[in-house]
């Protein structure tokens, strides 16, 4: 029964417009409240403003540091010794214009995903944006709606709400007319209207919107390991540099100027300044691929998220198969003593009273059309994937009609040649419904009580041509595949074997019992007759057993399980509420998207370790070189200009390169340990035969030699060692990484060979002992690099492989394949 009210005191109390919940604002009333700015204004899409982003791209700790050594070094007038000030601009410029197009891409994708509620306005329902609602709208809402606004409901037929993400209570409420509707609950079934009383930065949905649309790295795994890797590193960084500053000044033999240029050359490669750069720019490029993929990404750290699943768990309807489905016909059962025409009225009647209808009573409507004189309706039931059915009780001599699935209702009736058709329908993979009249009203208490079963109603639905191409590459990326699904576990079962993918026998999750869930539920593979709790506790169960999910969904019944994933997928096309809770929605309901989607996270997730080696072993050679000038009281060796080049080409063009390719390898926990593990004792290598080199040649070289000259032989060493330090961190090599390690050694060449490179870059290799003393040591310290890295694999039992695999190289193959048929 539908109820209605105008106005309540309550709401008048609360300075509302006046309005009729059956017509809704007047376009004078609604231009008002925008007069008065009671609209309902949303936070930015993606967190921040452009301004904001400039500004925290330019003003940053690094480019402080680097700033004031600039500064310093243009005082002394070497322009060339300058050079590393690029680094600011280079830096500032990729940083603002990669989150720029991240923003534009969360924005404009964020618009085409955003749920547009419908509000009734001079009498007539319009969709609109949610920007566009006003304080006293009446918003219009059925099953599967976000509440986008707090209200106050004005009319209900049989509405039920759940709040259970706002209270942590599960059970659905009952609305009446006057009760209160909090923004961020979701309608599970029925439908009704409600006024508008709290909008924009009031209501409870513009906090939930900012909270989720951040582009932000605040939960990211990788961002606080980097953190606290940079925090280690200020903790060095400091007292090191001071020391160094006091010490160039009480070593210094030279001007002012080469004290200058000491200190700087010292300190300017202790900033890791590419590392947080490049750590934001791949994750804002995973914002911009995804996005031509149509993939809309909610909450940035989800990219990260991608990369550490192990387990896909897969709603059946709108990811295996899609969401609409078709009639198939009807089937009566001979006992009930009906005829077709009397089953295609009754599911006329059904239809016609259902105002909220699903795709199955869509589908039915499509073939029975809406009756010529619709029976009186005394009760209505709507459907819920807790109970399974829907009903309604007419006031025409013919009671209490139900509809829905069979091994449900069948249970209330003796008839076992009715309950094996039943299966043996569902085996063939179609999906079938039960008509049956029932003893009780609807609503009743006992509802339905005893069932007279009259006929099946079968339904079609289609195989996605994308489902078993997808689900092959997920089993051959060692990711597990649930499929959980409300339909009939042997329905279920049958849509995965004709999509060509054997990954067990269906298990009817009413058969499951409490002490031997949690087994069950890792040891299956597919499962049917699964209500929205047990899909909650089915995460939950994967994720006490140590599996990182990710959960897609496209329905009301979704909701919660989406919420608990450690990675919840939506679909484009389902319900509001699913795509609001989902961190990840792929807009165009292509499952195939997946397998790209997981793969940008792992490619964002490894490369970032890769990077993350890199800086920390320049980081700490920089460190050790600079201690061991400190200890023994000399000069340090090199200029800005030095030091420059080798972080250039050694270090920060190769890292930017290495953190954009494709990677197949899952994310792992002590991502903190295992850089730190081999960037420490690398650098350390790195630092003290560099600074071997130097001293060896300062004080025991049998040759004339000149300071230039040492410099020279002793930045060979530095470049021999960290070169191999990329070699390490470039494996599995393939031919384009065997090509970035060559690249840096043949430019070192042409310039420690060409006169006026020598010039420029203030070097001098026209000592050939000299050379040779640097190239002997630098090669010293990459056979303990090698020796370091082939230790770690063994003791740790990485992955340490020296050539990618013919296996891996097929399965990057498959995955451009399927990009391309996407």
């Amino acid at each position: 029964m539908t109820h209605t009210s105008s106005l309540s005191e309550t709401q008048s109390n609360l300075a509302l417009p006046q309005a009729d919940p059956a017509r809704g604002l007047t376009r004078a009333q609604v231009e008002e409240m925008r007069s008065l700015g009671n609209v309902n204004t949303q936070p930015e899409r993606s967190g921040r403003s452009a301004l904001h982003i400039v500004r925290d791209n330019v003003f940053t700790r690094i480019n402080f540091m680097l700033g004031t050594l600039f500064v310093l070094v243009m005082t002394t007038g070497s322009w060339i010794n300058g050079a590393f000030g690029l680094l600011i601009i280079a830096n500032s410029i990729i940083g603002i214009i990669q989150e720029l197009r991240a923003k534009h891409t969360l924005d404009s994708l964020a618009v085409v995903g955003e749920a547009k509620p419908v509000v009734r306005r001079d009498g007539e329902n319009r969709e609109i944006s949610p920007e566009e609602v006003v304080l006293g709208d009446i918003i219009v809402v059925r099953a599967g709606d976000q509440i986008i606004v707090d209200g106050i409901v004005t009319e209900e037929d049989y509405l039920e709400v759940d709040e259970s993400l706002l209270t942590g209570e599960s059970d659905a409420i009952d609305k009446s007319v006057g009760d209160s509707m909090m923004s961020g609950s979701f309608v599970v079934s029925g439908s009704g209207t409600y006024q508008a009383s709290r909008v924009g930065k009031d209501s409870y949905a513009a906090q939930l919107t900012a909270e989720a649309s951040k582009f932000s790295l605040v939960d990211s795994q990788l961002q606080q390991g980097i953190d606290r890797i940079l925090h280690a590193i200020t903790w060095v960084l400091v007292p090191v540099g001071i020391l160094t500053i006091i010490g160039q000044f009480r070593v210094g033999n030279g001007s002012w100027v080469d004290i200058i240029l000491s200190v700087c050359g010292a300190l300017v490669p202790m900033i890791p300044e590419g590392l947080v750069l490049i750590t934001s720019t791949a994750f804002a490029l995973g914002v911009i691929r995804l996005g031509r993929m149509n993939v809309l990404v909610n909450e940035l750290p989800a990219i990260e998220g991608l990369a550490r699943v192990d387990t896909v768990a897969a709603d059946k309807t709108g990811t295996l198969t899609e969401n609409k489905l078709t009639f198939g016909g009807i089937e009566l059962i001979n006992s009930s003593g009906s005829t077709p025409e009397d089953v295609r009225e009754a599911l006329a009647q059904l239809g016609s009273a259902d105002t909220s209808p699903n795709s199955s009573m869509e589908a039915i409507i499509a073939e029975v059309g809406i009756p010529e004189k619709p029976w009186t309706v005394v009760s209505r039931q709507p459907f819920t994937s807790a109970k399974k059915w829907s009903g309604v009780s007419f006031h025409n001599g013919t009671h209490n009609w139900v509809l829905g699935a069979p091994d449900v209702l069948l249970q209330l009736a003796q008839a076992p040649e009715a309950s094996a058709r039943a299966e043996e329908i569902a085996k063939s993979g179609q999906r079938v419904l039960l008509l049956a009249l029932a003893s009780e009203n609807v609503t009743a208490t006992q509802a339905p009580g005893t069932i007279t079963p009259v006929a099946f109603i079968l339904l079609d639905q289609k195989l996605r041509e994308d489902a078993s191409d997808t689900l092959r590459y997920f089993t051959s990326q060692d990711v597990d595949i649930k499929v959980i699904s409300g339909d009939n576990a042997q329905a279920v079962g049958a849509v995965t074997r004709n999509l060509g993918v054997d990954i067990g026998e269906p298990v009817d999750a009413r058969a499951i019992r409490q002490e031997e869930f949690v087994d069950v539920i890792n040891s299956h593979q597919v499962f049917g007759r699964v209500t929205p709790d047990q899909k909650r506790a089915m995460v939950k169960a994967m994720q006490e057993r140590g599996h990182t999910v990710a959960m897609t969904g496209d329905g009301v019944n979704d909701v919660l399980a989406l919420k608990d994933a450690d990675l919840g997928i939506g679909m484009g096309s389902g319900t509001p509420s699913t795509r609001s809770v989902a961190k990840i929605v792929l807009l165009d309901d292509k499952f195939a998207s997946l397998p790209y989607v997981v793969a940008e996270g792992r490619r964002v997730a490894g490369n970032i370790e890769r990077v993350a080696r890199l800086f920390l072993t320049k980081t700490v050679y920089s460190a050790v070189l600079a201690i061991c000038v400190l200890l023994f009281s000399t000069s340090y060796p090199f200029v800005p200009i030095h030091v420059t080049i080798t972080g250039w080409f050694t270090i920060g063009i190769p890292a930017f390169i290495l953190s954009l390719p494709s990677n197949n390898q899952k994310a792992r926990d002590g991502f903190v340990g295992r850089v730190m593990r081999f960037g420490f004792p690398s650098g350390v290598i790195v630092g003290i035969s560099t600074f071997f080199t130097y001293y060896y040649l300062s004080e025991y070289a049998t040759v004339l030699i000149t300071p230039t000259q040492i410099s020279t032989a002793t930045l060979i060493t530095m470049i021999v060692g960290s070169t191999w330090v990329l070699a390490t961190v470039a494996r599995p090599y393939t031919w384009w990484k065997i090509l970035l390690v060559c690249l840096p050694v043949i430019g070192y060449t042409v310039i420690f060979s060409l006169p006026i490179a020598q010039h420029y870059f203030l070097l001098d290799s026209s000592n050939m002992w000299a050379i040779f003393v640097g190239l002997a040591v630098g090669c010293i310290a990459a056979l303990g690099i090698e020796s370091l890295w082939w230790a770690l694999g063994k003791r740790h039992k990485e992955d340490n492989r020296f050539w990618q695999s013919r296996e891996e190289k097929e399965q990057l193959r498959e995955q451009a394949q399927l990009r391309e048929r996407h």
